[in-house]
């Protein structure tokens, strides 16, 4: 299975690739739920290998784990998805 990172790096240093809409879906913990998010709204910040930064309707960053990434949709397509916890 392809990392998380990697599909997040590609998306962005691809050109041929990133030109596209992607949505991310990450579990929230709050809802215990998939949340879905415009990738535009995502802030990666070089050099950080654990996490991601989401920034919320209020314009406030919220931190997501790598780990909680539970699918990316490109074009409305479903191109990523981690398997379902145990």
């Amino acid at each position: 299975m392809t990392p998380i990172q990697d599909i997040l790096h590609r998306i962005i240093w691809d050109l041929d690739f990133g030109n596209a809409h992607f949505v991310i879906g990450y579990h929230d913990r709050v809802f215990d739920r998939v949340v879905r998010v415009s990738f535009e709204r995502v802030i990666l910040e070089r050099g950080q290998h654990f996490s991601f930064d989401v920034v919320q309707r209020d314009g406030e960053p919220r931190m997501i784990p790598f780990h909680r990434v539970r699918e990316v949709l490109r074009n409305g397509e479903l191109i990523w998805q981690r398997p379902a916890p145990p």
